[in-house]
């Protein structure tokens, strides 16, 4: 636990609405604000809850629950903000948390982590970028196309990066307003789509926070959502639908095949790029493999790359409905259908074909390429979110912390990789104030034989207030016995098997 900034108890008196004054914000018009007093708050938060952190049991917490909701001067929008202020001992810190999928943060994804938050003592707060607070974080489908052949672009920028300004304005001007002083500083936690919020207030807004921690981020977000359709492409191209265990017998024999390159055999492939796997090998014997290219990433006709797959050990079946990667329902005589990623092709749907009726089911490659290309050039001056110029976010003294499990099915690592390097390429001292960890065997933001690095929102603290920099990130294994730690290596470094310790092993980075 980081030591404590702001020692002192805030009467819950102060939890009413005139103690906060509305913030003045360009072209945006304030409908209501409402301070509630929550107190015995009791949540058991889970791994995976909380970005960036372990799991918290929460303990009668109490807080100050301040809700408004404004609008865009002529967006017919409505954006909800919560902001929680704890009234036992705050911690001086403002903590703003992301959220997953379709979903800004409100109403569900952000909740936990926020509740997790004000237990620790940090002020937080989270955001519905006015996509409503009845939204699905799985489809957009309510929101994305209230007329056909026009989607809504109001929205869409709220939730790609109007919402992050201006929720960070909000939370500290009420902040300062409860306790009579700012935070001392100010960090955003994310993961997937709270991720790409991190990292686009770093490109578009440096100044806002001291300290951003920003994992499996959805950077990229055109090429790798429609990349991420591409499986179901190859299945109606050729009409052919595995059932979910010949999916999971690829990925296991990729595990069985490349585990022991890093010197251990633990079911966690620590440097996928070595691995040299084909699938092709295993045509003709009991599971099918029709010409499985996914791992690769989508190519045009002429064999140039769209986009990174994921790596072999990704795990591509056996999920819920809607967000696995390679989806097929079967039937008990045998035969399968296509289970679509419904997480991705609803961007296509709504987004680039502007059709709420659209069949993305069976497409030519033609097809597909006219999509990829439709994409980046309508949406990514919106929501690509991979501007590599942080020239302004290094100035402002801002920190960056990124991991992204090597087992993501969901979002290419290689995807983070290729930012990375052309940050690097116009700052190349970029490791000054910018460290990307990969975590080997951890799935999409957590979950997976992979340790997860539960230390990385205390190594940007650290990092940011005390000059500490974080040349790993200690990451703890979930579910194993016994509990090991390992370290992950800032890139480029990679980790490398040292010695058997009782027979889990301990790694260094090289």
């Amino acid at each position: 636990m980081i030591a404590s900034l702001f020692n002192g108890t805030i009467s819950p008196s102060a939890c009413t609405a005139d103690t906060f004054s509305l913030p003045l914000l360009p072209a945006i018009e304030f409908l209501s604000l409402e301070a509630n007093l929550v107190e015995n708050l009791t949540q058991n938060v889970p791994l995976g809850g909380y970005p960036n952190h372990g799991a918290v049991n929460v303990t009668g917490a109490a807080f100050c629950n301040i809700s408004t909701v404004y609008t865009h001067l002529g967006g017919n929008d409505s954006v909800n903000v919560q902001v929680w202020l704890p009234t036992d001992t705050w911690n001086g810190r403002l903590q703003g948390i992301g959220g997953s999928g379709w979903s800004a943060g409100l109403p569900g994804p952000a909740l936990p982590g926020m509740a997790a938050a004000i237990s620790e003592g940090y002020a937080t707060y989270a955001t519905d970028a006015g996509l409503g607070l009845s939204a699905s974080p799985l489809t957009p489908e309510t929101w994305a196309l209230p007329e056909e052949g026009k989607p809504n672009m109001r929205l869409l920028e709220n939730l790609a990066s109007d919402s992050l300004y201006e929720g960070a304005a909000i939370a500290k001007n009420f902040t300062a307003a409860f306790y009579a002083q700012p935070a001392r500083y100010s960090y955003f936690s994310g993961c997937s789509q709270g991720g790409r919020q991190g990292m686009m207030l770093a490109q578009r807004y440096p100044d806002v926070f001291d300290g951003i921690a920003a994992a499996a981020p959805g950077i990229n977000w055109n090429p790798f959502v429609v990349g991420g359709t591409y499986p179901d492409f190859l299945m109606g191209l050729y009409s052919a639908y595995p059932p979910s265990c010949e999916i999971a017998a690829l990925t296991a024999a990729a595990i069985e095949a490349c585990d022991g390159l890093d010197g251990l055999v633990d079911g966690v492939i620590s440097d996928p790029d070595a691995c040299d796997f084909d699938p092709v090998n295993l045509v003709g014997t009991a599971i099918e493999c029709p010409d499985f290219k996914f791992w690769d990433g989508p190519r045009r006709a002429n064999n140039s790359r769209m986009w990174y797959g994921p790596y072999p050990d990704a795990p591509l079946s056996g999920g819920s409905p809607g967000i696995t990667p390679i989806g097929t329902i079967c039937s008990a005589n045998g035969t399968c259908a296509m289970d679509p990623i419904t997480l991705f092709q609803e961007w296509t749907r709504l987004f680039i074909l502007k059709n709420s009726t659209a069949d993305t089911s069976y497409l030519s490659l033609a097809e597909y390429e006219n999509i990829v290309d439709a994409a980046a050039q309508d949406y990514d001056f919106i929501i690509g979110t991979n501007n590599p110029d942080l020239s302004a976010f290094r100035q402002a003294g801002g920190k960056l912390i990124t991991y992204h499990g090597l087992a993501d099915p969901l979002i290419p690592p290689r995807g983070s990789e290729e930012y990375y390097k052309r940050v690097t390429a116009l700052d190349p001292n970029v490791h000054d104030f910018y460290r990307l960890f990969f975590a080997p065997g951890l799935h999409h933001c957590h979950g997976g034989p992979g340790p997860y690095p539960d230390t990385a929102f205390d190594s940007l603290i650290q990092w940011v207030e005390n000059g500490v920099t974080p040349d790993v990130l200690l990451a703890t294994s979930v579910g194993t016995e016994p509990v090991f730690q390992r370290p992950l290596c800032p890139y480029p470094l990679k980790q490398t098997y040292a010695q058997s310790l009782g027979g889990v092993g301990d790694f260094t980075c090289e």
